[in-house]
């Protein structure tokens, strides 16, 4: 008889390749590792845009150090909030964060690409090296070059981080007290349970996620959408965005959501509007007619890619839309209307005039 009725098994034919597909088709992926890492993990860092540095180098900071948690190596960094990235979405409310407990090793990004994101970084006395021996070369990477937390945002908008501690996520790293090396402050709880709290929901999409929930246009003081706009028409468009917020959706506040009218280039580019999660603007269709597009294409830092697009005929003038006299046209018309007047002037004395006859001439010699 087994001894397990249920038995689950993780693991086994999972390779590199699976897990890139599943990112490659929408999957969110939180990868921390340690000091030693398997070839596996670094070939899954290099296909996200991150590189682990070599196995048995761990961040160093001779300055940020804790003292009751450090070995003596000083590899139990303390980072401040000034080191964390300031988009509230991914770490929450980083003014607010205690300092934060990390050790492992260091994460350095691919500086080509631009889907990146740091989100930890080490501090300017901080370094990526072997404890346990002689420094005696320039370390690979120092400063700011360094991460201790990285993510990424794919195209599809697929989530990945990356992080090299596994101490990071331990109970006695969350519940510690920060004791800085050489400081006389109170020691106060680190703030690792907010930072990984944050930044573990915004990789599972329970933060900063946006979603267009109604898009309207429409003339001004009319509600229906007309079949097809004429050119220099005053529309007015609204759409209505949402945000994934803790794992409810709320009106999305923003001051730099745009809009544009395209055609094959865009005629015409506008901020719009904010009201509690609607976002509307008012403008004039140029004097050009075609097939437009109504774009919002909005693209910022840890948010997802809000891409909507709604197609419009824009269509010119009928023969009796017109103008009954184009002002631009006045200089014609007054050559028109000239040319008539000395016509009918020439006319006038054309018929009326009548040269004097030989006859007339003699009865005025007689007279």
């Amino acid at each position: 008889m087994p001894k397990y009725i249920q038995f689950l098994e993780f693991g086994g034919s999972m390779t590199v390749d699976e897990i890139t597909r599943f990112v490659d088709k929408g999957g969110n992926l939180l990868v921390a590792g340690g000091v030693n890492l398997g070839r596996a993990i670094r070939e899954l860092a290099a296909q996200h845009g991150f590189e682990f540095d070599e196995s048995d180098t761990m961040v160093i900071d001779h300055n940020n150090y804790d003292t009751y948690l450090d070995d003596g190596y000083h590899t139990t960094v303390i980072a401040t909030e000034q080191q964390v990235i300031d988009a509230a979405h991914i770490v929450g409310d980083a003014a607010k964060l205690n300092p934060i407990l990390y050790k492992g090793i260091s994460i350095i990004p691919h500086m080509k690409n631009l889907l990146c994101l740091n989100i930890l970084w080490g501090s300017s006395t901080a370094y990526s090296s072997n404890p346990k021996a002689v420094v005696d070369e320039y370390p690979s990477v120092i400063g700011k070059q360094l991460l201790m937390v990285g993510a990424m945002q794919a195209r599809n908008n697929a989530r990945v981080i990356f992080t090299g501690s596994l101490d990071m996520f331990s109970d006695a790293f969350l519940s510690a007290y920060v004791h800085k090396a050489g400081s006389d402050e109170a020691a106060v709880r680190s703030g690792n349970f907010d930072l990984v709290s944050s930044f573990s929901m915004w990789v599972l999409k329970e933060n900063g996620v946006l979603r267009v929930k109604e898009v309207k246009h429409h003339l001004i003081g009319k509600k229906d959408v007309p079949q097809e706009y004429t050119i220099m028409d005053d529309v007015e468009y609204t759409i209505v965005i949402e945000e994934l917020s803790y794992g409810k959706w709320r009106p999305f506040t923003s001051k730099d959501v745009q809009l544009e009218l395209v055609r094959i280039d865009p005629f015409l580019r506008t901020t719009l509007f904010s009201n509690n999660g609607r976002f509307s603007t008012r403008f004039k269709l140029p004097d050009v007619y075609g097939v437009y597009k109504l774009l919002v294409d909005y693209r910022r830092v840890g948010y997802t890619h809000l891409y909507d697009v709604q197609q419009v005929s824009v269509r010119p003038l009928l023969h009796n839309q017109y103008e009954r006299f184009v002002r631009s046209a006045y200089p014609y018309y007054a050559s028109s209307f000239s040319m008539m007047i000395g016509v009918v002037i020439f006319s006038l004395v054309f018929l009326h005039f009548k040269e004097p006859t030989k006859d007339m001439n003699r009865l005025k010699k007689t007279n």
